[in-house]
């Protein structure tokens, strides 16, 4: 389930703000001192997860509350032809109220037993090369390609284990070509807690002008699968107040090994798009999407990153992604900016999904919907403090997510992200 998805909006605004700089990155390096960072972000987390109609005997309710810190330095490059640096990465999750009913939230380690563990710790780090505009990274990183991304849903993220290039020479295109070799889950502290052996990804984005922008990605994962992504967004704007954003995103997987049927039970041959338009007027933002699957199995996704799902109708809950389903989704999203009120936003959504090929019937149907309130202080000394409520509603009589009939799901967030260098 990818929860920080690229907005449409963000995207077009990215897609243009790419220039050609008179010197590259390398050459304007102030050092490996000079030019670090250091960060602290706290969250606080509460989350709980009710399955009203689960069979008598089974666990009908998760519920839990934890308290991480994940810290990243980023050092700066060393001066010369060739820059280096440094990257670390330190998390720590502490168990603020649980229970051996009540665990399996995915905010922590279980025991045997069935209880959440009361702490854990993970950390790691990469060492970086950088040539002109260009960086290779090598060891532990957090990842953001629509092949290959780590997710962020739980207390503490995900963590990959590999090398990846970076390279923006070519005024407004940026390419990427990375090898992994492990994941290690946000709950867990084994490094190959998600099982993967082997991914290889390549791909780019291309900004053809301010408003069009397209990407195009290959991975392949050992014993799972081969994807293709592309994608193209386009905004237009009408006033100074008003515009247009569509985004349009498809997904071509087959698998390529045994390890693919734990995701389907069958080999997997799909075509996973979707299509959404967004218009903006003021403090309003409208949006209609579509999605469709096709082919044979699911999208499947995971063992190349929890968050490798960029479609539009992967949504709190759900993601649609069953067998020959179609989903549509209606979305609106208010700032409070506009009415005198900076750092508070609210979004809410209906998606209803049809046709899905699951166990019993080639015709599930489920819906969800989902409310969003955020407000972040915009000064004082607790400036950048967010406090976030996210509310999901989920039904389906056909057991179409994990064979789940009902879910209600809450959680609050708070949020403290402090830069110390």
């Amino acid at each position: 389930m990818r929860v920080m998805k690229w907005s449409m909006i963000a995207l077009a605004v990215a897609a243009g703000t790419s220039q050609l700089a008179v010197a590259s990155s390398q050459d304007e390096s102030k050092g490996f001192i000079e030019d670090s960072q250091l960060n602290v972000k706290t969250r606080m987390l509460y989350f709980s997860r009710d399955f009203r109609n689960n069979p008598a005997g089974t666990q009908s309710r998760r519920e839990e509350t934890g308290l991480g810190f994940l810290g990243t330095y980023e050092s700066g490059f060393t001066q010369g032809t060739v820059g280096v640096g440094v990257d670390a990465i330190g998390m720590l999750g502490l168990k603020l109220d649980s229970g051996k009913g009540r665990s399996g939230t995915g905010l922590f380690p279980t025991d045997s037993d069935g209880r959440s563990q009361d702490d854990y710790s993970k950390g790691g780090a990469a060492v970086k090369f950088r040539v002109s505009d260009t960086v290779l990274k090598v060891g532990d990183q957090f990842t953001a390609l629509p092949v290959f991304a780590t997710d962020d849903s739980r207390l503490l993220p995900e963590m990959a284990q590999g090398t990846l290039i970076t390279s923006n020479e070519i005024k407004d295109l940026t390419l990427h070509a990375g090898h992994f070799t492990s994941l290690t889950a946000q709950e867990e502290t084994n490094r190959d807690s998600l099982h993967l052996k082997e991914a290889n990804v390549v791909g780019g984005t291309y900004a053809f002008t301010e408003n069009l922008s397209t990407s195009l990605y290959y991975s392949k994962v050992e014993d799972y699968w081969r994807k293709y992504y592309a994608n193209v967004n386009w905004a237009l704007p009408i006033s100074d107040k008003q515009g247009l954003v569509f985004d349009f995103n498809i997904y071509d997987t087959k698998s390529e090994g045994h390890l693919a049927r734990a995701f389907d039970g069958d080999k997997l041959d799909n075509r996973a798009f979707s299509l959404s338009g967004a218009y903006n007027i003021g403090a309003h933002t409208f949006t209609l999407a579509y999605q469709k699957v096709t082919g044979d199995g699911d999208y499947a996704y995971g063992v190349d990153g929890g968050g490798t799902i960029f479609l539009a109708n992967s949504v709190a809950r759900s993601d649609f992604n069953a067998e020959d389903e179609k989903s549509w989704q209606a979305r609106y999203d208010l700032n409070f900016a506009e009415y005198g009120i900076p750092g508070l936003t609210f979004m809410t959504r209906y998606v209803r999904g049809t046709d899905a090929n699951v166990a019993g019937t080639s015709n599930g149907k489920e819906w969800e919907r989902d409310i969003d309130i955020k407000y972040v202080l915009q000064e004082g000394p607790a400036k950048d403090l967010s406090f976030r409520v996210r509310q999901a509603t989920y039904r389906s009589a056909d057991g179409v997510y994990y064979g789940s009939p009902s879910i209600d799901e809450l959680r609050l967030i708070v949020e403290y992200p402090l830069s110390i260098l």
